[in-house]
């Protein structure tokens, strides 16, 4: 059996914080790897983000919620070590 993620693996966002308790598979069923934000139907919302626009991205978003510089420099760094990253 899988073991569920605990942070979505495209954002790095805590999946326990997902308003929508993560992300939603084709068939319907919550995605255990991927937030809502990131995952919708099967499909990631944003197909076409590259990883730098994603961490760039993480970085601002944190930013914006009060999280000083180095912090969210350091989230964004983990970003690429993340599954939808990984080649």
């Amino acid at each position: 059996m899988k073991k569920p993620q605990i942070i979505c693996q495209s954002c790095s966002m805590p999946l326990k914080q997902d308003p929508q308790g993560g992300g939603k598979n084709a068939n319907g069923s919550i995605s255990d790897e991927y937030c809502s934000f990131c995952y919708h139907k099967g499909k990631f919302t944003q197909p076409d983000i590259t990883v730098k626009e994603m961490q760039q991205f993480l970085k601002s978003k944190l930013k914006d919620l009060g999280y000083p510089w180095f912090v969210a420099s350091i989230f964004a760094m983990r970003v690429k070590k993340l599954k939808r990253w990984k080649k």
